[in-house]
């Protein structure tokens, strides 16, 4: 039988420590396919490119552990997964996995994060997609301990399938494997960021400013993703990209719209 197929993509960057991680996870499981941006692009959501050209470019990072075949891409998370479905790909991959992101992508956070818009682009497109991300910002950070969940996490979606319309959010806490408690899966805890601007002004006399905030958790839930990673669980938060929010239909078919 063939392995299967695997389009491995992030937001840190194709030369991230945390893409290279989850690469040579892969390739325990399925012939590995990167497409991942040529630089940073955390943050950017959902972006895509519009109103400049792409760029593409074959490359090969590790000759040792790398995949069997690697391109980057000057565009966003997004893009790099369009790119590779409708161009780089010879077939449609049998799972994408994005990350593993240096930093958690937890609660709100998903709403903002690179690693999961590239996951949810390919859920879009019908590919069994994940995201991964360490609770860790750190360049340096330690993916290893969490290497033998994530090939079982990967290997259970290949044989079991995941629902069409989800993608799967998984954070990881930082931990060493010994302390972790299993995995669990949970709802998006409802959270959001006390956000300010840091202003200042250049040598020349013009205003700039520098986004910081504080992240406030307004859930006490034991069955969310904060609960679960402050206590040493792995948390698998099932996403749709289907954003109707089928409970206020009814309250708002009561508003006086079509007299």
């Amino acid at each position: 039988m063939s392995k299967p197929l695997i389009l491995v993509t992030n937001d840190d960057g194709i030369t991230a420590p945390g893409l290279r991680a989850l690469v040579r996870y892969m390739k325990e499981i399925g012939d590995v396919v990167v497409v991942a941006p040529d630089s940073p692009q955390s943050g950017k959501g959902h972006a895509i490119t519009l109103d400049i050209a792409l760029y593409s470019k074959k490359m090969k990072i590790d000759l040792e552990n790398g995949a069997n075949e690697e391109y980057s891409c000057s565009g966003t998370p997004a893009d790099c997964v369009k790119m590779a479905l409708q161009e780089l790909l010879e077939r449609k991959p049998d799972i994408c996995v994005s990350g593993i992101n240096h930093g958690s992508n937890s609660s709100i956070n998903v709403i903002y994060s690179g690693t999961m818009s590239a996951a949810i682009e390919a859920g879009i497109e019908g590919v069994p997609a994940i995201g991964f991300s360490l609770c860790d910002y750190s360049w340096n950070a330690d993916f290893e301990p969490a290497g033998e969940s994530i090939k079982k996490l990967v290997r259970e979606a290949l044989a079991n399938g995941i629902p069409p319309g989800v993608v799967l959010n998984v954070n990881i806490p930082k931990l060493e494997a010994k302390d972790f408690k299993g995995i669990k899966i949970c709802r998006q805890a409802r959270a959001n960021w006390k956000e300010k601007f840091d202003k200042r002004t250049n040598p020349m006399g013009k205003d700039y400013y520098w986004l910081t905030g504080e992240f406030e958790l307004l859930d006490k839930g034991e069955d969310t993703d904060e609960w679960a990673l402050a206590n040493g669980y792995i948390s698998v938060v099932p996403t749709q990209f289907d954003l109707t929010a089928h409970h206020a239909i009814q309250n708002i078919n009561n508003w006086n719209l079509n007299a």
